[in-house]
């Protein structure tokens, strides 16, 4: 059943971006199902639901690698001890802000430092290969999938900065679905403190499917892009594949510093957002539930959701209106309301405010274990309303002759990065 419902997921999921396409009769059909197989392969290694295969090797490597980051954690966690004291808690009353963003500030630091040495470009290199043979992808865009997988959307577009100005139309749009279908590694740390809760085996457990979803999502936003937005000036696409040099420091301190610097601007930036988006929030539910005491809505719809909702709020209303997509991706019926509201808060405000909902819903045992798998997956991407100008802004500023095409692409980014995302979760639900 689980299965069934995976495939009916994906096949409405295409169905949307088809509808929403812009040239129907140019889609390359045979990219689209080898993207999907690409998902689909890479998600029975990564997850390996059947233990019968021969994945266990590579499975072990990745396993490995999410050790490694939660022992980072864990020294992230010394560090804020070391500067904030017993404030730096994992689920404490300040736990959030003295916890889980300097975990931002270290992993932005440790990107920067891979970079300086030349580690990512390596990794980028072999993602991007395996994209442009399997899915005969530009060289830009095949780089610019890879490096979304491991940095943010708009320090992804550097490493294909050469060639910016001279893509086109279909290219730009995939560089822009990929940023907003992918998660940066600045952030990865601090999902993994969220979910994990300060506990090391839970971490790993959810870093490897957070690893797993930023990198099966990356051929799903081709997907979804290509669809949107089919390439229809072949000649002027280029097949190189070169990673171009770019400076991340004149050392490893400096490279550090700036990593860290970066990583501060981004905590900040972060922590600003989450207390605009909580008070709206609060303003908001204030006014809906005196509307729902008005009509009589609150009693009802305490009694329908067993208590789980205290009324008629901004939570409840995510929940109805995306609960037949969390249907669709796997998730019970007792459980669609929920992880609805986590898909609305996801794309309404930011995945950062949709994975604190989802640790709370955890702790609190609101929804099943197949349940938070999904959503785990699902709000794995950066594909929110204020991404879009996050875009304009930063690739405009480095390729200004296509921050018109930017503008015009970003609701399109949009659509075909919450796409991508469900498209992974619907695998993911497939295989829990």
């Amino acid at each position: 059943m689980g299965i069934l419902r995976g495939v009916l997921g994906i096949v409405a999921l295409l169905g949307i971006a088809y509808l929403c396409s812009t040239d129907r009769k140019s889609i390359d059909w045979e990219l689209v199902v080898k993207g999907i197989a690409l998902q689909l392969i890479l998600a029975i290694i990564l997850i390996n639901p059947f233990e019968f295969l021969p994945f266990d090797g590579i499975r072990w490597g990745f396993q490995k690698i999410v050790d490694g980051f939660v022992v980072m954690i864990t020294s992230t966690e010394e560090a804020s001890r070391f500067m904030f004291g017993d404030l730096a808690q994992p689920g404490g009353p300040y736990g959030f802000a003295f916890f889980v963003l300097p975990t931002i500030v270290f992993f932005s630091a440790l990107s920067s430092l891979l970079y300086y040495l030349g580690i990512l470009q390596k990794v980028v290199y072999g993602f991007a290969w395996v994209m442009s043979k399997t899915m005969k992808l530009s060289g830009a865009e095949s780089l610019a999938a890879a490096a979304n997988v491991f940095i943010g959307q708009t320090e992804a577009p550097l490493v294909v900065k050469p060639y910016l100005e001279r893509m086109t139309r279909s290219e730009i749009l995939c560089l822009m679905t990929g940023g907003m279908a992918t998660i940066a590694g600045g952030v990865f740390g601090a999902y993994m403190g969220i979910l994990g809760n300060g506990d090391e085996a839970a971490m790993a457990y959810f870093g490897m499917h957070l690893l797993t979803a930023s990198i099966i999502s990356a051929p799903a936003a081709i997907v979804a892009a290509k669809i949107l937005f089919p390439e229809t000036e072949p000649d002027k696409v280029n097949k190189e594949l070169n990673v171009p040099k770019e400076a991340a420091g004149s050392n490893v301190l400096d490279a550090l510093a700036r990593g860290t610097t970066d990583g501060i601007k981004l905590a900040v930036n972060v922590g600003a957002m989450l207390i605009v988006f909580t008070a709206f929030i609060f303003l908001f539910n204030q006014i809906f539930m005196y509307i729902g005491e008005l009509t009589s809505l609150n009693e009802i719809i305490i009694a329908n959701s067993g208590g789980n909702y205290q009324g008629l709020t901004l939570q409840y209303l995510f929940g109805l209106l995306f609960s037949p997509i969390a249907w669709l991706l796997g998730v019970s019926s007792q459980d669609m309301v929920a992880v609805g509201q986590l898909l609305g808060e996801k794309t309404i405000l930011n995945e950062f405010f949709a994975y604190v909902t989802l640790g709370e819903m955890k702790t609190a045992g609101m929804l099943s274990e197949k349940s938070i798998l999904i959503a785990t997956y699902a709000l794995c991407g950066f594909a929110n309303f204020a991404s879009i100008g996050i875009q304009i802004g930063g690739i405009g500023a480095i390729a200004p002759g296509q921050r018109t095409t930017l503008s015009r692409f970003g609701i399109q980014a949009l659509i075909g990065g919450t796409i991508a995302c469900f498209l992974t979760a619907a695998i993911a639900g497939m295989m829990a």
